[in-house]
């Protein structure tokens, strides 16, 4: 800090802020974006490979993916996410022609959703638990008011930037939050069972 504190002396006020925010910027950051809807019954089909290869030549960094529901993981120079959210969805509308969401996250952000599940929330033979990652029109908790929610056996619970859902295998088709499927909120989220919401976290701290 010493030497940025040196290096922006005698500037103006301005001038140093628009420096800092430079610095900022430039700092690599580790996203992971989630896209929705790709690769569901032979519909909006999206090679991996493919898109990893498009991304690297628009510029994208460190870029890896994780199974073929859509999770790709890249590093960044720092920058507000809707700009960046922007550039990843027009390079696959260039290269494969569809238009497909993209919820970008940093790893702050997959840490702490990821943080608040449960250790008994678990994705296996006895249990259903489902990560709904939230878009920013949905991403508040007002979100619970707009679910059918059986107490008796879903358990639910809203952290900022997405629902957590778990219940016992035998009781899912019984589910209140199956109606959920024909709202508007299900278009405002891509799902990610808990097993996979724990790797995407486990993936961003190793690399």
């Amino acid at each position: 800090m010493l030497g940025l504190t040196t290096g922006l002396a005698g500037i103006s006020a301005s001038s140093r802020e628009r420096r800092c925010r430079t610095v900022y910027y430039n700092e690599m950051m580790k996203y992971v974006a989630l896209l929705r809807g790709i690769n569901v019954g032979g519909n909006n089909k999206v090679d991996m490979k493919q898109l990893k290869a498009a991304l690297e030549a628009n510029g994208f960094n460190d870029v890896s993916t994780y199974i073929n529901s859509g999770n790709i993981f890249f590093t960044d120079p720092a920058q507000p996410i809707p700009a960046l959210t922007r550039k990843f969805e027009k390079v696959i509308k260039a290269t494969f022609g569809l238009d497909i969401k993209a919820l970008i996250l940093n790893e702050t952000m997959v840490n702490a959703i990821v943080g608040a599940i449960p250790e008994n929330w678990t994705n296996d033979t006895a249990t259903r638990t489902d990560v709904m990652f939230l878009w920013e029109e949905a991403n508040n908790k007002n979100v619970l008011e707009q679910l059918t929610i059986k107490p008796d056996i879903d358990r639910v619970m809203y952290v900022p930037g997405a629902l957590i859902w778990s219940i016992d295998r035998p009781f899912v088709t019984r589910s209140g939050m199956l109606k959920m499927i024909n709202t508007d909120l299900y278009k405002h989220m891509t799902i990610r069972n808990s097993n996979t919401a724990r790797k995407l976290r486990e993936r961003m701290e190793a690399e």
